[in-house]
């Protein structure tokens, strides 16, 4: 299980030229599901990620988590991030987990997520979506369970 997580200011989502969903100060997770993934990972992957203290504090240091700052996160399903450039110029994506696989551990992720009594809203699985943000730094970094 994959995770490109990006702090934000805001981020949104949107489906056929119309918001689906937004978030304010947070967390942008883009979340990619391989083959090989269990409930297990999605469980180590959001207990790492409501602790990840990628927020600064009033030293500017990074030094506070997403539950510190009563943030937001957004959650976007992304097969992408599963695909190996490593040989030609064609991605392969045979370490994606099917569609139906990859489905319940996305719900399951943001289920777990959410037991964190953190604001948590998300994409449309298996849809061409467009994501607006405004990243907040910037802070990106790519988090593997």
């Amino acid at each position: 299980m994959k995770a490109l997580i990006q702090r934000v200011k805001s981020a949104k989502v949107s489906i056929e030229g119309k918001e689906y969903s937004s978030i304010n100060k947070g967390m942008l997770i883009f979340l990619g599901v391989e083959k090989t993934d269990t409930i297990e990972n999605a469980k180590k992957l959001s207990e790492k990620l409501v602790k990840l203290r990628i927020f600064e504090n009033e030293n500017e240091k990074m030094n506070l988590s997403i539950q510190d700052i009563k943030g937001e996160i957004l959650v976007v399903s992304q097969f992408t991030l599963c695909g190996d450039c490593k040989k030609g110029t064609r991605p392969s994506f045979d370490l994606a987990a099917p569609p139906t696989e990859a489905n319940k551990l996305y719900e399951e992720f943001v289920t777990l997520i959410s037991q964190h009594e953190i604001p948590v809203k998300t994409g449309k699985f298996q849809t061409m979506m467009e994501i607006s943000l405004i990243n907040d730094g910037p802070v990106t970094f790519m988090v593997e369970k």
